[in-house]
């Protein structure tokens, strides 16, 4: 890769990883830790790693777990953007990370997923 000017990596991450959400956050955060890691190694043969971090997608197994509408609705209260995420709001973010456009970005994990990283006081129950 490091032959090729551009190289890139993009992992796919979670918000979960900063959720405390069992075993599946845990190794979210883990692969965090190794994107930044493998940014410091490879940053010097021209190599970027990045990661993207998905909040709820529609469509997706977690989306799908939110079975009744009180949940999924609690999820789109506390949503800044007021929608759930698409497949193409997380290829969009992968592109770009993937692209020229992101030459001098390295070692991040980029959030997507509509400003609920935010936790508003609706997401507490604090309206």
């Amino acid at each position: 890769m490091g032959k090729r000017p551009g190289a890139a990596i993009v992992n796919q991450s979670s918000t979960a990883a900063w959720m405390a959400i069992g075993f599946y956050g845990i190794a979210k955060l883990a692969l965090n830790g190794i994107t930044q890691s493998l940014a410091r190694e490879l940053g010097p043969w021209g190599i970027r790693v990045n990661g993207i971090a998905p909040g709820p997608i529609e469509g997706s197994e977690g989306v799908k777990r939110l079975t009744n509408e009180k949940s999924r609705a609690g999820v789109l209260r506390s949503c800044p953007m007021g929608r759930m995420g698409t497949v193409d709001d997380i290829a969009n973010a992968a592109l770009y990370l993937a692209s020229d456009a992101a030459s001098y970005v390295n070692g991040v994990t980029l959030v997507v997923d509509g400003g609920l990283w935010l936790r508003s006081a609706r997401m507490l129950g604090e309206e």
